[in-house]
């Protein structure tokens, strides 16, 4: 595609065949992304159909099983259609790059003898026009031919792009040039110079200068275009071409596509892990910086998930495959980030309408101006004026960067949130987010750890609190309760040794009770310690103020005496207070839903500076009170974790799921954070910011450039000035306008998500 106008004729093609629900083409992309039918149509069909139009396609190859895989159906290999476009990228770079090395070479010796002005003797010969003549037919036909030849698929098809304008343009001033050198006669207004008639004046230059210059504009832009697509490629790039694998009781390398689920992969230090799975031994430290963008390494020991494309950095490890091909964390990250770029924004809907219609009224426009000053300017003039405006007006409002505009910016940004952790599902989730001014968190989970953990330990006099909290913690050894865990836990975090009870009796709702080495040991709330041996005061009053603070207060008697409390708490995540702050610096209004009591979801709140508090909502009705947001006129976000808030995730104007490892395409969902980390909110705030002030920026300048450029080039200075736009000045403006809205995209590759507005 060479610009937006095929972009939408390949777009209309698609979306008009047999079978297919939704058609999307990214023009900054070079990607179709299509819903259909399989019943109906297939790839193979719709890939006809894009060839059909005059245009080439790269389709992902089918794949069937075979005995290397089990009987499995193979997965397909990993990266092949990116490495296929990498190819035709790069094909396509070197053909830019020969046909404007050809281009400039054959062009500047015509562009010599047409800045001359006959003031040299040499080059003010009649025969030269012969000679500019043979050295512009290699560069219009040749090096142009597919201005052309995408000129003629256009004009069959009853529609006009870039290379109709650059066509009519070029090919005017060619052909003109051409009959004023064959039959200068042909012309009534021939000039004269030095009392000597000469033949009409010939533009040879401005045919041969213009395609150069084009094709070097194109050739800078398809290598600032592939600079978008960085982010899949290095996310890619992760993945190892080849895994170790323990077959038939031997070690063996195979390649990444016949790895199958069950599989037994090994792992050395210093190695990428090849697919998702579950550590049956060893243990290690893993960089998973490339799916959550933390820089620190995380612990595995058995039971624990790995991701392929992480680096083991330490220990060796086995672990059984579990997820496979297109289902590995990392490929459904570049699955995301994938339909994130072929999904546009809705900004993009005006771009793409000033772009489709443009090219006609731009002829329209060129027609009317050649007209005027063809009936306007002096006899001994018009032809002249007349065809240079004309073909400055095609040349210079080629609509190519009004197309570039928007999915750009999209690709970069939607790839740089990727490489952040921060995975965006598509343009509009993307434009969306900026108009953003409430956010709503769920508690567990996302504000807090999601996990209980012991918070005070408070004895009685006579009682030690190591020793009354390892007594506890051998009780509740054989609890599943995970208040029980919670204490068991920080018991082994303080290194006391707990041991197995003797006996051990749960009473549901109250607590446990147990004999701990010959110890009667009593945990649970204040009902059932009661039964044991009545509380202090000063104990019933500690325990208030614990509720009071949002903890869970456990009694402990020891032996039918009160020994002490144990406190418990869903304790807040270290970043939450921090994050919570940036969000409101930033203008937010931060409002915390949970189905807790209003007294701990107000005390969890105060931790972490959250004012506005929705307690006591059952998982069903946190959809409501998004909605019940909604209508007070609030643009609205849930932030959750993905599973029980999918119904609020849905209903807000945009659903954040924080979430790591396997559960990165969390459908429900339109920005999934892989840190697991409330910052993120903020950072994919900022991301959308970023990228919607640089498409704005971007169609500003492309919209300023043409409105701007359309009149100069038409001639409207001219009279009053003297001054005309060259043809060739026109081409050069138009390619550096193309280069810089891609440029200006790239500067979002600089985005850090810890960075400031």
């Amino acid at each position: 595609m060479s610009c937006a106008a095929c972009a939408a004729t390949i777009e209309k093609g698609l979306a008009g065949a047999a079978g297919v629900h939704r058609a999307s083409v990214n023009f900054a992309a070079q990607r179709a992304t299509v819903e259909f039918d399989p019943a109906v149509t297939s790839v193979a069909t719709l890939g006809g159909v894009v060839r059909s139009l005059g245009y080439r396609v790269i389709a992902p190859a089918e794949t069937a099983p075979d005995d290397a895989t089990h009987g499995r159906p193979k997965s397909p290999a990993v990266g092949e259609i990116e490495n296929a476009m990498q190819v035709e990228r790069d094909a396509e770079y070197r053909r830019l790059r020969r046909r404007f090395a050809i281009a400039a070479a054959l062009s500047l010796p015509v562009l010599i003898i047409a800045m001359s002005h006959g003031r040299i003797a040499f080059l003010n010969q009649p025969w030269m026009n012969w000679v500019q003549l043979a050295l512009t037919t290699p560069v219009v036909l040749g090096c142009g031919w597919g201005f052309f030849r995408g000129a003629w698929h256009a004009l069959r098809r009853r529609f006009a792009d870039m290379n109709t304008l650059i066509a009519v343009g070029t090919g005017a001033a060619y052909g003109y040039s051409v009959v004023a050198t064959i039959r200068p006669s042909f012309f009534a207004a021939a000039h004269t110079a030095n009392g000597h008639a000469t033949g009409a004046p010939v533009y040879f230059e401005a045919a041969a200068v213009i395609i150069a210059l084009i094709l070097f504009g194109r050739m800078l832009e398809a290598r600032a275009r592939d600079r978008t697509g960085d982010a899949i490629r290095r996310l890619l790039a992760l993945q190892p071409r080849t895994a170790r694998v323990l077959r038939d009781g031997r070690e063996c390398d195979v390649p990444i596509g016949e790895v199958v689920a069950g599989d037994c992969v090994l792992v050395r230090p210093g190695e990428r892990i090849a697919v998702d799975g579950v550590v049956e031994s060893g243990g290690s430290a893993v960089d998973e910086s490339m799916l959550t963008g933390e820089s620190m390494p995380v612990d595995k020991s058995p039971g624990d998930e790995v991701f392929g494309g992480t680096l083991n950095t330490s220990g060796a490890i086995r672990f059984r495959a579990t997820k496979v091909g297109a289902e590995t964390a990392l490929q459904q990250i570049v699955r995301l980030v994938r339909e994130a770029q072929g999904r546009k924004a809705p900004i993009a809907r005006l771009a793409d309408v000033v772009a489709g219609v443009f090219t006609p009224i731009v002829i329209g426009i060129a027609i009317v101006t050649f007209v005027i000053w063809y009936f306007a300017a002096p006899v001994e003039t018009r032809l002249n004026l007349a065809l240079l405006t004309f073909v400055s007006v095609l040349i210079i409002a080629c609509p190519c960067a009004l197309g570039l505009a928007t999915p750009t910016a999209i690709m970069v940004g939607t790839g740089r949130g990727a490489e952040q952790g921060i995975l965006i599902r598509g343009g509009e989730a993307l434009e969306r987010a900026h108009q953003l001014d409430t956010i709503v968190l769920d508690k567990t989970g996302t504000i807090t750890t999601g996990r209980p953990a012991l918070t005070d330990v408070v004895a009685e006099a006579g009682f030690d609190e190591n020793e009354l909290l390892r007594l506890a913690a051998s009780a509740e050894r054989g609890s599943e309760h995970p208040v029980g865990a919670a204490i068991v836990r920080a018991a082994e975090e303080k290194g006391l040794s707990a041991v197995a009870p003797e006996q051990f009796q749960a009473v549901a709702g109250r607590g446990i009770e147990a004999t701990v080495e010959g110890r009667q040991v009593v945990v649970g709330n204040r009902e059932m310690v009661r039964d044991a041996r009545a509380p202090s005061a000063g104990l019933e009053a500690r325990a208030e103020e614990l509720a009071q603070d949002g903890r869970t207060p456990m009694f402990v008697a020891i032996d039918g005496r009160p020994a002490g409390l144990l406190a418990v708490a869903d304790r807040a995540r270290p970043e939450s207070r921090e994050a919570i702050e940036t969000l409101r610096r930033m203008g937010l209004s931060v409002v915390m839903i949970t189905g807790d009591h209003r007294r701990t979801a107000e005390a969890a709140a105060r931790q972490v500076g959250i004012d506005r508090v929705l307690a006591e909502v059952r998982p069903e009705g946190k959809a409501e009170q998004v909605r019940a947001l909604q209508a007070e006129g609030r643009v609205v976000a849930m932030v959750g974790d993905g599973i029980n808030d999918a119904p609020a995730l849905a209903a807000a104007d945009i659903g954040m799921a924080i979430g790591v490892g396997a559960d990165v395409a969390v459908e429900a969902a339109d920005i999934t954070l892989m840190r697991g980390d409330l910052r993120g909110v903020a950072a994919a705030i900022r991301l959308s910011r970023a990228t919607l002030r640089t498409i704005r920026q971007n169609l500003f300048w492309a919209f300023f450039y043409n409105v701007l450029s359309l009149p100069l080039a038409a001639g409207v200075l001219y009279p009053f000035t003297g001054w005309l736009l060259s043809p060739i000045v026109a081409s050069a403006a138009m390619s550096f306008s193309s280069v810089s809205v891609v440029a200006n995209s790239l500067r979002l590759r600089a985005f850090a998500a810890g960075s400031g507005e």
